[in-house]
């Protein structure tokens, strides 16, 4: 298992590791390089799921701290920005060195993005506003720093003492820069929503202030919303020109959203960008850059076109270990098991390239989509005995769901009672899957429904569980049992995580939820989908009613269920909309259902389409009848 959300998570933003927008109005928001991992984090297990695996500090209260906006309550407001201001002469030389090393500490602490010398920031900026003296630097220079600190600590409380301050003299949101620092640090702590409206009162918003929100929003994952800001900026500020940022982010947001053709266009643009004009020029600046290629391994590797994904990687003439990751993973999840695993060996035999925690997530995950159990038991043991590295929850998830998946249910839980920390829902989730479709029996299902409901967890894993329970009592009959877990979902105010499935057409996201009519051209998808229908039955193709609602009782009523699945409506818009020889590409939230994967193999073959679907777990190319999962996923 390599943690459910190994695809949709958020793409990463090589640039964050240069840029810090407190600096000047020319550079950047200062956020984290996704490369380089911090190493005095406290939380050692929150390691993403896609290539730019990191530890993360998400506490919103880092440490006990006197309050800093009592401290700085005797700062003065700031006057209107000025080109004097910086200029403006303190009482003494003495006054200004003191003040001008005060700033340049600071700034070197917030930096550093170490959680110890991020909180030293924090209390620098207290100790050296607490009295108003001469000798304390202006707060338009010293804040951004502290916001950098904050923001790198995701400490809301800090963050939010130190917006009150910015706003009480006078500088949020007036000046950018220091709003520019306010939107990254609600963007750190998971609040896009309120970075998104500090971002709109900003009165003159620089390049940077619009990078910093397009990244807010794409870092948080409203994908869609990234670019339609970015569009925006396009449409009303025809005189700021994206930078090199700016299309980074774009990227990551296109890979969140699978939008190829606008990555393509992100891409493109990059390139103008870059070179300055000549073409030869803008392909070698690309070509030299690691962190964008990184970015667009991840682009293309999300947007379901490994091969360019794989073009990109073989012309890099210099690759980190991120590059090896990102490359490893996007194989693996497409299926490529073999080729994943050879450039694994190739990595660390030909290249001597010492691969990592995250590396090991994305050969562990090509062994779990491809059923090898031998080679996972393997891979596994030299993490530990040949590479040194500590098993982490995602090691021991994806080893859980390799054996659970092959049904080896004992010896999953075996791996599971060794684990040095504390299972998660996911693993026991996992093992619930295992025990509903191998018909282990009721009481081992029940008891795994038990743990994973034990852990304290969102209310979308929680319907997750009872939805499986459910299928559990639905294959050996138990319908009151079925009708006991829908009505406790409903008294609890459960309810399953909606599936949705979109798809990108002329540089259109279009999404579609299950019977969804609101699509303008509504009437002609439900007219292709009616066709398709009929060709289907022709070739004898007759539904898996186990993949409808239990509460569908009659047949009939299934099958009608299942023909409105989001992905089916997705596919008929595609046939409709898609160029001749062009392939379909649909992106959907959930895992993709047993017969809607039956019949997108038989769309494939009658139409002589491709169709590829990235799930919440993989992709699934379909072509001539068949899927390059070989139907185990």
């Amino acid at each position: 298992m390599h943690r459910k959300d190994l695809l949709p998570d958020r793409a990463p933003n090589p640039w964050r590791a240069r840029c810090r927008p407190h600096e000047h109005d020319q550079s950047p928001p200062p956020l984290s390089s996704p490369i380089q991992t911090p190493q005095n984090l406290s939380n050692p297990r929150c390691l993403a799921g896609h290539h730019e695996l990191r530890l993360r500090c998400r506490r919103s209260n880092p440490t006990t701290m006197p309050s800093l906006a009592a401290s700085t309550s005797s700062l003065p407001a700031a006057p209107p920005r000025s080109s004097s201001d910086a200029s403006s002469p303190p009482a003494t030389a003495t006054a200004t060195a003191t003040a001008r090393s005060s700033l340049n500490l600071l700034r070197s602490l917030a930096r550093a993005r170490r959680t110890d010398l991020s909180h030293r920031a924090l209390l620098l900026f207290r100790s050296i506003h607490s009295t108003s003296s001469s000798t304390a630097p202006s707060p338009h220079f010293s804040l951004p720093a502290a916001l950098s600190a904050a923001a790198f600590l995701a400490a809301l409380p800090e963050g939010r003492q130190l917006h009150a301050l910015a706003a009480k003299i006078g500088l949020a949101p007036a000046h950018a820069v220091v709003s520019n620092s306010l939107v990254h640090l609600y963007a750190s702590c998971g609040l896009p929503d309120e970075a998104l409206a500090l971002f709109r009162r900003i009165p003159a918003p620089t390049l940077v202030s619009w990078n910093t929100a397009v990244d807010a929003l794409a870092g948080n994952g409203d994908h869609l919303a990234a670019l339609a800001l970015f569009r925006e900026m396009q449409r009303d500020r025809p005189d700021l020109s994206p930078d090199a940022y700016t299309v980074q982010s774009v990227l990551g947001a296109c890979a969140g959203a699978g939008a190829l053709s606008l990555g393509l266009y992100a891409h493109a643009l990059l390139l103008r960008e870059l070179g300055g004009g000549a073409a030869v020029g803008d392909a070698a600046a690309v070509s030299r850059d690691v962190l964008i290629n990184n970015s667009l391994v991840d682009l293309y590797g999300k947007c379901g076109a490994v091969e360019l994904a794989r073009q990109v990687f073989d012309r890099m003439p210099a690759r980190d270990l991120a590059s090896w990751n990102a490359m490893v993973l996007a194989l693996a999840n497409h299926g490529r098991v073999r080729e994943s695993l050879n450039l694994f060996d190739s990595m660390t035999r030909t290249e001597n390239v010492v691969p990592n925690a995250i590396t090991f997530v994305a050969v562990l995950s090509a062994c779990n989509h491809g059923g090898l159990v031998a080679e996972g038991r393997r891979y596994f043991a030299a993490m530990v005995s040949e590479y040194g590295i500590r098993p982490r929850i995602e090691h021991y998830g994806c080893m859980v769901d390799i054996l659970a998946r092959a049904g080896l249910i004992e010896e999953a839980l075996d791996v599971v009672a060794g684990m040095k920390c504390r299972p998660d829902s996911i693993i026991w989730r996992s093992l619930l899957d295992a025990c509903c479709k191998r018909n282990a029996g009721l009481e081992l299902s029940e008891a795994m429904a038990k743990l994973a409901l034990d852990v304290p967890d969102d209310a979308v894993s929680v319907s997750g569980v009872y939805v499986l329970l459910s299928r559990v009592y639905a294959s050996a009959q138990r319908w009151n049992d079925v009708g006991m877990i829908r009505r406790l979902m409903s008294e609890e105010g459960f309810k399953k995580e909606p599936g949705f499935s979109s798809i990108e057409m002329a540089g259109s996201v279009h999404q579609f939820v299950a019977g969804d009519t609101s699509h303008p051209q509504s009437e002609e998808i439900y007219e292709k989908l009616d066709e398709i229908q009929q060709r289907l039955t022709a070739a004898g193709y007759k539904p898996d009613l186990s993949e409808a609602p239990m509460v569908a009782d009659m047949d009939r009523t299934k099958g009608a269920t299942l023909r409105l699945h989001s992905e089916r409506l997705a596919i008929s818009f595609g046939l409709l909309n898609v160029a001749p020889g062009a392939p379909i590409r649909i992106l959907k939230n959930l895992r993709v259902c047993k017969d809607c994967h039956t019949i997108s193999k038989l769309i494939s073959k009658l139409y002589d389409v491709e169709i590829i679907v990235r799930d919440r777990i993989r992709f699934h190319h379909f072509k001539d009848g068949s899927c390059s999962c070989k139907d185990y996923w």
